[in-house]
């Protein structure tokens, strides 16, 4: 039961189709006068390509010297005055388990906070997978066998053992600070 559109509707509603998209195509000259006018002005200008360094090739003079890149083998003991290599000094607690901060490079780790509990002073330190652990002056953390020294508000200041190259220890100081 389709109702039929009078004879009057038939007509009427194409001229106003007509009129609307007459009303839309209406007053183009201002348009086009803007377009032409944006295409008239200058470009800004490009910056210079930087220049580019120029680069000095060095020779390797060590011809004679070890090859870097062989594996250096060393006497397993070699002596000196006072004892064997490796053996005065400090040394790492081979025995120990390492903690789970340990796997991670210290410039990987982030000090993102502090807090104390019981007189007992801890930070947040986040790895490199986002996650946020809990340590405390004695905790490990670092490659290099860092142990935790002191936590202050700001950073925090670890003793790591680092080979010396002849079998033995030597301690370095280092520090990871609060990100801001």
């Amino acid at each position: 039961m389709m109702k039929i559109i009078p004879r009057c509707g038939r007509v009427l509603l194409p001229v106003l189709l007509l009129a609307a998209l007459q009303a839309c195509t209406g007053n183009m000259d201002e348009i086009q006068r803007y377009v032409s006018e944006v295409k008239q002005r200058p470009a800004d200008p490009v910056d210079p390509i930087p220049p580019v360094a120029s680069y000095s090739p060095v020779s390797y003079l060590g011809a004679d010297s070890r090859n870097p890149f062989a594996e250096v083998i060393m006497a397993p003991e070699e002596t000196i005055p006072g004892g064997p290599v490796g053996t005065s000094g400090p040394q790492p607690d081979l025995q120990r388990p390492r903690e789970f901060l340990e796997q991670f490079s210290l410039d990987t780790l982030q000090m993102v906070g502090t807090f104390s509990r019981d007189n007992e002073q801890w930070a947040l330190v986040q790895d490199p997978d986002l996650v946020i652990h809990r340590v405390s002056v004695g905790s490990f953390l670092g490659q290099n066998r860092g142990k935790i020294v002191a936590i202050y508000q700001d950073h925090i200041e670890l003793s790591e053992l680092i080979p010396n190259g002849t079998q033995g220890w030597l301690v370095r100081e280092a520090s990871i600070a609060l990100e801001e």
